[in-house]
């Protein structure tokens, strides 16, 4: 009798632990959101509104180099980590806490199987984050590492620059509403279709035991706080410096990836592919696709180049690839490449044919 109550107490006592850490998370997260992306885009909001603009496009400062050079690279790293340091931070710390404070049975529940259901939950769960393709990835890193599906921790990467609601509202004070639709359209596909279908391309397709993953939960217990210095301490090892070089190299090579452009680059279906991968492989702060593309028109490109920047820009980059090179499957990482570059181009031919 003293065991069944014993045991009972101690389970009572896991319970209540694991729902006060969650708790804390939401507190964490909501606190987090709301200093680095809620309020700050609340201001943007209403400047887009009033002036049509939310401010020059980023590669203004590299664009007048001549070819790549360090300087190029170390002026666009100052810029961009200026952008996103905040969120990359926010990134970092939320990877790590999903890792230590949610009970990964919790998780595998709604995120765990190679399903539509659990890639759509979480394609919705990377609505309210509206961070960029580098800042999102230490998230979904950390997902991985409780073991969340494939398709589900590709829905959050990838829908957290692709369908950001604030983007949205953004680009369609900037841009126009059919530049708005055109996004949400080719981004909601990108997220949850071709998500889904990566889950083919898994080595861990099987259904997922949670009752041996309570066992592991239970094996895995220990002061959260020591979990987590460790987590994050592996965490800054992973990602930091494939993050740094792939930044400092896209700087560099900005000058061919993005030339001077003109009225005679037009909307050929070359310059709309040019532009599809080079979007796809370069990386931005979060809504900088907007200026990039409104100064881009501004001296004659098309709006099938623009809509194809439109989806590819954001989507993903070249160091958040790298950054989630361990993570998952190369083949996965390859068919979501190849993938946003096709459906970049085919939002491309639609601006072209449309706008």
């Amino acid at each position: 009798m003293t065991s069944s109550n014993g045991t009972l107490n101690a389970g009572s006592f896991k319970s209540k632990k694991a729902w006060w850490l969650v708790i804390l998370f939401i507190l964490i997260t909501v606190a987090g959101l709301t200093y680095v992306k809620w309020w700050p885009y609340y201001g943007k909001a209403l400047k887009a509104a009033a002036d049509h603009s939310i401010g020059s496009s980023i590669l203004d400062s590299g664009l007048s180099a001549r070819s790549p050079s360090w300087q190029a690279a170390w002026d666009y790293a100052l810029v961009y980590f200026n952008a996103v340091w905040k969120a990359a931070l926010l990134g970092i710390l939320l990877g790590t806490l999903v890792q230590t404070m949610l009970p990964s049975q919790w998780l595998l529940r709604v995120l765990g199987q190679h399903t539509f259901k659990s890639t759509a939950a979480g394609g919705l769960a990377s609505v309210p984050g509206m961070m960029c393709s580098c800042c999102a990835a230490p998230v979904a890193i950390g997902m991985r590492k409780k073991k969340v599906s494939i398709g589900a921790a590709l829905a959050f990467w990838i829908g957290n620059p692709t369908i950001n609601p604030a983007v949205l509202i953004f680009m369609t004070f900037v841009l126009s509403w059919e530049f708005t639709l055109l996004r949400l359209l080719f981004g909601i596909v990108l997220t949850f279709g071709v998500s889904y279908l990566a889950n083919r391309f898994a080595d861990d397709r099987k259904t997922v035991n949670l009752d041996t993953q309570v066992q592991e939960d239970a094996s895995d217990l220990g002061p959260w706080w020591k979990r987590w210095l460790s987590n994050i301490g592996t965490m800054l090892l992973r990602v930091i410096p494939a993050y740094l070089l792939a930044v400092l190299l896209m700087g560099a090579l900005q000058v061919w990836m993005f030339p001077q452009v003109g009225e005679a680059a037009g909307n050929g279906i070359l310059i709309i592919l040019f532009f599809a991968v080079m979007g796809t492989l370069f990386v931005i702060p979060t809504a900088a696709e907007i200026p990039i593309i409104q100064a881009f028109m501004s001296v004659g490109l098309g709006a099938g180049p623009a809509a194809a920047l439109l989806l590819t820009l954001p989507s993903v980059s070249l160091p958040s690839l790298l950054m989630m090179r361990k993570s998952f499957p190369a083949k996965v990482l390859w068919f979501v490449l190849c993938s946003v570059i096709v459906l970049g181009v085919l939002c491309g031919v639609t601006g072209m044919l449309i706008l």
